[in-house]
């Protein structure tokens, strides 16, 4: 049961209305890096988590999205709120609103012409939210991994978003959200580190032929070896003879099929055979035949006749 609270979990002092920066602030709300998503994820999460302790965290960090998402929101509604009263009211004259909602290099127009400068559930480029922002898998071991990646990449759009405005309370409310998900970040780790074994993700073990090796696949200027694939643990494979078929077969595709399915393939194999002895004329080709211009030269596929050439 939810049941919400009017104050905002952080203070949000927003100096002046800028629909630029509220644009922005969109990648927050309704992005895939978003407060929507993460409260999101960590929800359906929670639904199903058997482990109690990672249960009760989950809802807890996923309530506290929700609470952020409430955060960012009321930012980007004060960022709007001159624009929405000047574009409701039609206070402004064409030009000076049309100045208005197109400066600043971004696609702030769309929000407000669309969306009457209100806090769409879209990102900064105008694209809605959806579910497959949602990676889930329904393995801890996997999705805790998942939740810390997903908590590194919101802390980074923070930062940048930041680095967008002068304004000192944004600056501030912003500074709060990113240092959140630096916070949870190390509650995931916790969790995940907690669970032994944690890795490999799953429960079933891995094939020990391939589980060491590192196939140098790219090769040419710019190879570097390091801790990643060099040392006792790795076996650092370049010779491309080696990188084929290493489970010791052909390398090649195989499918035992019954007799009849056998017969039927090889009929339809026949049946659709090229015949590389021969050379039929194409449609383009019959297409690229002589044509003759209006004053009767005759012109070859390819070729431009010149002036005063001979009929």
């Amino acid at each position: 049961m939810f049941a919400h609270n009017k104050r905002l979990q952080y203070t949000v002092r927003v100096s002046e209305p800028n629909p630029g920066l509220a644009n922005l602030m969109l990648e927050q709300f309704g992005g895939p890096q978003g407060e929507l998503a993460a409260a999101m994820r960590y929800f359906t999460q929670a639904v199903s988590e058997d482990d109690p302790g990672r249960k009760d965290m989950l809802y807890d960090i996923a309530t506290e999205e929700l609470s952020h998402l409430e955060i960012i929101g009321h930012i980007i509604a004060m960022l709007n709120k001159g624009a929405k009263g000047q574009l409701a009211e039609a206070v402004d004259t064409e030009a000076e609103m049309y100045r208005k909602i197109s400066g600043g290099g971004n696609d702030s127009h769309v929000t407000q012409i669309l969306y009457g400068a209100g806090t769409p559930l879209i990102n900064s480029a105008g694209v809605p939210w959806t579910a497959a922002y949602i990676d889930t898998i329904g393995e801890p071991s996997a999705d805790l991994r998942s939740n810390i990646a997903a908590e590194a990449r919101a802390k980074i759009v923070y930062e940048r978003l930041i680095a967008c405005t002068d304004d000192a309370g944004v600056k501030e409310a912003l500074t709060f959200l990113m240092t959140r998900e630096v916070a949870h970040q190390k509650s995931f780790e916790k969790a995940l580190y907690s669970m032994n074994p944690n890795f490999p993700p799953g429960k079933m073990p891995v094939d020990p032929r391939f589980s060491n090796t590192y196939f140098n696949m790219s090769q040419g200027p710019g190879e570097m070896r390091g801790s990643w694939n060099q040392g006792e643990q790795w076996e650092f494979v370049t010779d491309r003879e080696k990188q084929m078929a290493v489970d010791g077969g052909t390398g090649e595709a195989e499918v035992k099929l019954p007799a009849k399915d056998i017969d039927i393939l090889k009929a339809f194999a026949e049946r659709t055979m090229s015949n590389p002895a021969v050379d039929p004329p194409t449609g383009a080709e019959l297409g690229m035949g002589n044509q003759t211009t209006a004053d009767g030269l005759t012109v070859q596929p390819g070729a431009i006749p010149s002036p005063g050439a001979p009929k």
